[in-house]
């Protein structure tokens, strides 16, 4: 997803990364995988998926760090890769977390997180992702996650779209729902950042992160409509533009979808 870090976290990861497929008897194998900035290493390890994740020693624990272990909890109804198997270790100046996942066959949606063009999604695909997003909608939310904070989307909602936030009906959400992190499966992964979120803002960020091939977010604009249409949506969709708006100064995608999140901005 991400270019991958600097040499010198490079070299440290790929250790952590040898170290954890030596603790569950695999070899890691294949394309690796890098986060931002190298804090995620990634690839296949036999018929699984090893995920090693770092932070800074004694800053590891809270919403990220233990949002996947946390996400087991969720319906068998909304799709994800099995989370098998959790190894934590330090060293003097990191923590690392190794994760085994079941291994998801079918490729990702794209290989960034907006659309180009059209995938192509059969029926089916929009049917089970519309079933996984009401399935988790129906998850109360979460207390002690949030995906995203009231106090941003009531701060950030007025500056960059001009629009005021009323009444917010809070629903449990992925919180990173891009073409990235979906597969053909479909299967959603990375589940860091899951929790309580404006209902609709899973949809919306699928949608808007479509803009780029306008035939194609027409299309998802109708199979996602049970959703969208709903007036209880409208915050969900506004915070994701305005996080776009934000960000399109730091993130290169949010620049090309920039101008197109005014125009639809300006449709409202």
């Amino acid at each position: 997803m991400f270019e991958p870090p600097a040499p010198a976290t490079a070299d440290r990861m790929l250790a952590a990364q040898q170290h954890a497929a030596d603790t569950f008897g695999l070899r890691a194998t294949g394309r690796r995988v890098w986060g931002y900035r190298g804090r995620t290493l990634s690839a296949a390890a036999g018929p699984h998926w090893l995920r090693v994740v770092c932070a800074e020693a004694g800053t590891e624990g809270g919403t990220l760090w233990d949002g996947p272990s946390a996400s087991r909890a969720l319906p068998d109804s909304v799709p994800r890769p099995d989370l098998f198997r959790i190894r934590d270790w330090t060293t003097e100046a990191y923590a690392y977390r190794a994760e085994l996942y079941a291994f998801a066959p079918d490729p990702m949606v794209s290989p960034r997180p907006v659309l180009d063009e059209d995938p192509g999604l059969p029926e089916v695909w929009w049917k089970e992702m519309g079933n996984a997003l009401e399935a988790l909608a129906e998850v109360p939310p979460p207390a002690d996650r949030e995906a995203v904070r009231e106090e941003y989307l009531r701060r950030v909602i007025p500056q960059f779209t001009g629009h005021q936030v009323d009444v917010v009906t809070w629903t449990t959400a992925h919180g990173d729902l891009h073409y990235g992190n979906i597969t053909r499966g479909p299967h959603i992964v990375d589940w860091e950042g899951w929790g309580r979120a404006p209902y609709g803002y899973d949809a919306a960020t699928l949608y808007l992160y479509a803009l780029l091939a306008p035939e194609a977010a027409a299309r998802i604009r109708t199979k996602l409509a049970p959703i969208l249409d709903r007036p209880e949506a409208r915050t969900g969709l506004l915070t994701v533009c305005a996080q776009i708006l934000q960000a399109q100064d730091r993130v290169e995608f949010y620049a090309e979808l920039a101008n197109p999140v005014r125009e639809h901005l300006a449709r409202l």
